[in-house]
């Protein structure tokens, strides 16, 4: 993996871009000596990772009830239901 400043990155957009797209490079962008991106090639899915996903993941019957709680609990529900205006 490539290092190169935040400043470098920028002048160099289209060229890093390039790097990364045709020859799948990936590069660490360092802000004052610190790392504070990866830009890298994008994974590219298809219907089998899909299906997998779906299959290791089935529905949660009772999320819509925990979300329900979770904002009762945090005070986060609103007062007044923005759809029945």
């Amino acid at each position: 993996m490539t290092e190169i400043s935040a400043t470098e990155a920028s002048k160099r957009f289209a060229d890093v871009l390039d790097a990364v797209e045709h020859r799948g490079e990936m590069f660490t962008v360092l802000r004052r000596g610190r790392v504070v991106a990866t830009i890298a090639p994008a994974r590219r899915g298809n219907g089998a990772d899909l299906r997998r996903i779906m299959t290791e993941h089935p529905p949660d019957d009772r999320w819509a009830e925990d979300l329900q709680d979770l904002r009762r609990f945090s005070g986060a529900a609103p007062t007044v239901d923005p759809w029945n205006d």
